[in-house]
């Protein structure tokens, strides 16, 4: 289970994501991509931030941990 803050920052993570989507989908793209830009770097300091906290984050560790202890598909375990 994540942390409040961890959930708020996807949450602004995937409203920032749609939105620099719905800019590059726009019929005005075509003649201004300085919107779609503008979103585009509010997208990336979005997962910054929420990357950023992930590394501090003790909620996150313990995701990051139970992640890794699983076996992953398609790997080979005898090499």
């Amino acid at each position: 289970m994540a942390c409040l803050i961890c959930r708020d920052l996807e949450r602004t993570l995937d409203f920032r994501r749609s939105k620099y989507f719905e800019a590059r989908s726009a019929a005005y793209y075509q003649v201004s991509t300085e919107l779609a830009a503008q979103k585009n770097v509010d997208m990336k300091r979005a997962k910054s931030d929420l990357e950023e906290h992930q590394l501090v984050c003790v909620s996150a560790a313990g995701a990051r941990q139970s992640r890794s202890m699983r076996p992953q598909a398609g790997l080979d375990s005898s090499r």
